[in-house]
């Protein structure tokens, strides 16, 4: 059985800055990293093959350059890394992504092994949808198991997995059978650090490269003229500077008086 982390390579975001004129991200000089969440997806899938014998596979859509990503996969230990790459792929939204994904995974299914389980990150750091996920479950008619925290039970005889998923203020244990996609939340684990033997390994390592000739799929449904979802306009949220009122701690009766009277002000406050 296969267990497939999805991983993409994006922008740091601390150092993300917007194009004034364009309005849209400067990426010459940014550095690019795994999305964090991703890293968690590819220690579990480490975790389940340390402990059933699984094997691994990294797979990411993206540029040339996001081979970067998967040879710090590989450098972790996964024993396989697939790069989607084409240009047809190029401008792809979440609907589009999750089209290339799911056919890539379906590859995978019959031409290397079975996959049982599809680990992906909750979102990612540049979009933050979180919907390539689900989207992945959806085309593939997998169990889809979200935000979770915990693998309870995993039993490959019965094909069945129990999770524990991280909700607002409590948590809930599902379980369900397999195939299944589970998006990951940071709790879920610790991402190992990579020993320099597997290091040096992953730099000449093969990483599998992917493109529409492979995957055959139609022009219509990825990449820029398969997605619905076009970005507008992307710009840095303005905010008005903060304003002390009064002393809270010595008067907080008229500190809340002068709080009201601001808020009737700006028509902030149903009367």
């Amino acid at each position: 059985m296969l267990v497939v982390a999805c991983i993409k390579q994006v922008p740091d975001t601390t150092q993300v800055q917007i194009d004034p004129v364009t309005n849209t991200l400067v990426r010459e000089g940014v550095p690019f990293i795994v999305n964090p969440y991703d890293t968690h997806a590819v220690e579990e899938g480490l975790r389940i093959r340390d402990r059933f014998g699984c094997r691994v596979v990294a797979i990411s859509m993206g540029p040339p350059n996001a081979q970067a990503s998967l040879r710090k996969a590989l450098a972790l230990g996964v024993d396989m890394a697939v790069l989607l790459s084409d240009r047809v792929f190029g401008g792809a939204d979440t609907l589009a992504t999750s089209n290339v994904l799911a056919a890539a995974l379906t590859k995978l299914s019959t031409d290397v092994e079975e996959v049982g389980i599809v680990l992906c990150g909750k979102q990612t750091i540049d979009g933050d949808t979180a919907q390539v996920g689900p989207g992945i479950a959806t085309r593939l008619g997998y169990q889809q198991l979200t935000l979770v925290d915990r693998i309870e039970d995993l039993d490959l005889a019965a094909r069945r997995i129990r999770v524990r998923r991280k909700l607002e203020g409590r948590h809930e244990i599902v379980e369900s059978p397999l195939p299944a996609m589970l998006t990951v939340v940071r709790e879920l684990n610790r991402p190992r650090y990579p020993r320099v033997p597997q290091r040096l390994a992953a730099v000449d390592a093969k990483i599998e490269v992917w493109n529409n000739q492979v995957l055959k799929l139609d022009e219509q449904t990825i990449g820029l003229k398969g997605s619905p979802t076009w970005v507008m306009k992307i710009f840095s949220p303005q905010r008005e500077k903060g304003e002390i009122l009064g002393d809270g701690y010595a008067d907080p009766e008229g500190t809340a008086r002068l709080l009201i009277e601001k808020l009737l002000a700006k028509d902030a406050l149903p009367l």
